[in-house]
């Protein structure tokens, strides 16, 4: 089965905790701290893997979680970094955090690699706070919580060519013809769900991908039928070859169907509707087809380049597929990725946010809660040292502003505490 959508969850390791250590020698009186800090913790990295055809094994597993690194230990030993989490996906995978849209990677060649989460820091050990005003403090700090998100997979599926056009004109047999490929073939709309790819060779040492992209239909571009789906994979072609059925066979018209499927085209994308295309006009077997090729080619003139052609008895289709390879000659540079044009920016979060809610002032932010998170909190000298943390970053003077008074109530994650001035 063909899946080219997935949502899963990923989180990246969380680092190990640094150590509370002093020497403990013979005669070394009041030995130092030598508390050693703790490992990262492993990152989440997607790696693209042109074996891979769809995201059919996200359907089965959606939890990924990366290893946390080691814990520190006593004589500076410091803990061992977590090993990477490497998950393979297919190229052409684009990847989004699922909350806010925000556009994380785009895989369009082999071996690529990009973090999707990262795995936290080590928590520093009791040897790296000893100062001169304290030689021999008693707290150290946990490990750094990894990074966590649910985010969203899409494949774009990598061709040269892409084959567009209305149901049941002839995408699959046109691609059954030219390449190795066996897409399924009947003669009722809808027979192709999924993109079909197929290599066509032209000569010796020269060939292109091209793809049977599933039909369209009016109302495409706004998600009508399987519109959005099927659209998306004409995003990574160069070329587009428009099929047409020539000879009206099933009551259509040529050229209204030329006009809907690149009004499609344009609504979804205008970049798109700016590709390079040229006419397959097929079907040129049955009756009327001659008239109407007349009629299209009054009607595009110079604009596309028409191919008369009957895919089913594979007349007039070398002339295609050489004009097709010219053309990708000419056409080097693979067209931008449309998500790009896509991403909205995440503006940037603030440090901490305040907000009263039930009688309690609760204190919010990536950077309190990462702070929080590496504290100990049966630990007094790391309670004070969170306490001073707070202050330097201003959650006590926004308390204040608040209106906040001794003995309120503030909360911080699952933890709260009384205010005392």
């Amino acid at each position: 089965m063909f899946y080219d959508q997935a949502k899963i969850y990923v989180k990246g390791g969380d680092g190990g905790n640094g150590v509370v250590a002093f020497r403990r020698e013979k005669y070394v009186p009041e030995g130092g701290p030598n508390g050693g800090d703790g490992g990262k913790g492993g990152n989440v990295v997607f790696q693209a893997d042109e074996g891979l055809r769809t995201l059919v094994d996200f359907r089965y597993q959606r939890h990924y979680k990366a290893a946390r690194g080691e814990h520190g230990g006593g004589k500076n030993m410091h803990g061992k970094n977590a090993e990477d989490l490497i998950v393979r996906v297919p190229v052409g995978t684009v990847v989004k955090d699922a909350e806010t849209g925000e556009f994380l990677a785009d895989f369009t060649q082999h071996g690529q690699t990009a973090v999707i989460a990262r795995g936290g820091r080590g928590g520093r050990g009791n040897a790296r706070f000893a100062t001169a005003q304290n030689k021999a403090p008693a707290f150290a700090e946990k490990g750094e919580p990894g990074e966590e998100r649910w985010v969203e997979l899409e494949l774009k599926v990598l061709a040269d060519v892409g084959l567009i056009g209305f149901p049941n004109v002839g995408k699959s047999t046109l691609i059954s013809v030219v390449s190795a490929a066996k897409p399924k073939i009947a003669d009722y709309h809808f027979t192709t769900l999924v993109p079909n790819l197929g290599v066509v060779f032209v000569d010796e040492g020269k060939s292109f991908v091209m793809a049977d992209i599933p039909g369209l239909i009016e109302g495409a571009h706004a998600g009508a039928g399987l519109g959005h789906d099927f659209l998306r994979h004409t995003e990574r072609t160069r070329v587009l070859v428009h099929v047409l059925d020539i000879s009206g066979s099933e009551g259509r018209d040529p050229i209204e169907d030329y006009k809907t499927i690149n009004h499609e085209l344009q609504l979804y994308n205008e970049e798109l509707a700016q590709r390079i295309q040229v006419i397959a006009a097929n079907k040129m077997d049955l009756p009327g087809a001659e008239e109407n090729l007349a009629r299209l080619q009054e009607y595009l003139g110079d604009k596309h380049e028409i191919f008369p052609m009957s895919a089913a008895v594979a007349e007039g289709v070398k002339p295609l597929v050489y004009r097709l390879a010219e053309l990708l000659d000419e056409v080097t540079d693979a067209p931008t990725p449309v998500e790009h044009l896509k991403v909205t920016k995440v503006s940037e979060a603030p440090r901490f946010t305040v907000r009263y809610e039930d009688g309690v002032y609760v204190v919010e932010g990536r950077e309190v809660e990462k702070h929080f998170a590496m504290t100990d909190f049966e630990n007094e000298e790391a309670v004070k040292r969170f306490q001073q943390i707070m202050r330097r970053m201003g959650v006590e003077d926004e308390l204040r502003k608040r209106g906040i008074k001794d003995g309120d109530v503030v909360r911080i994650k699952d933890l709260e505490f009384e205010y005392v001035i």
